[in-house]
C-alpha cells in the first residue's frame, strides 16, 4: 500500500501489486503515476513524503 499525500491536503492510498523483491521506489512511482492519471488534485511527486506499507509474506531468505 503506498499513501501519497496530494495539495488538497487528504492522503490517496494505492495498492500496487508486484513482487516481494520489488524496491520501494518502484512502489511508489507506481501509485504515483496512477494517482497523476486520475481525476484527483496533484499528488506530492517526492519519494520521502510517500508512506508505503508491504502487506503479504516477505521475500523468502532462504532463495538467494
Amino acid at each position: 500500500m503506498v499513501a501519497l499525500p496530494a495539495v488538497d491536503g487528504r492522503r490517496y492510498v494505492y495498492r500496487v501489486c508486484a513482487p516481494a523483491d520489488a524496491l520501494p521506489a518502484d512502489l511508489f512511482w507506481d501509485a504515483w503515476h496512477c494517482h497523476d492519471e486520475s481525476a484527483f488534485p496533484r499528488a506530492c511527486d517526492l519519494f520521502d513524503a510517500a508512506e508505503i506499507r508491504r502487506e503479504g509474506p516477505g521475500p523468502d531468505p532462504h532463495t538467494s
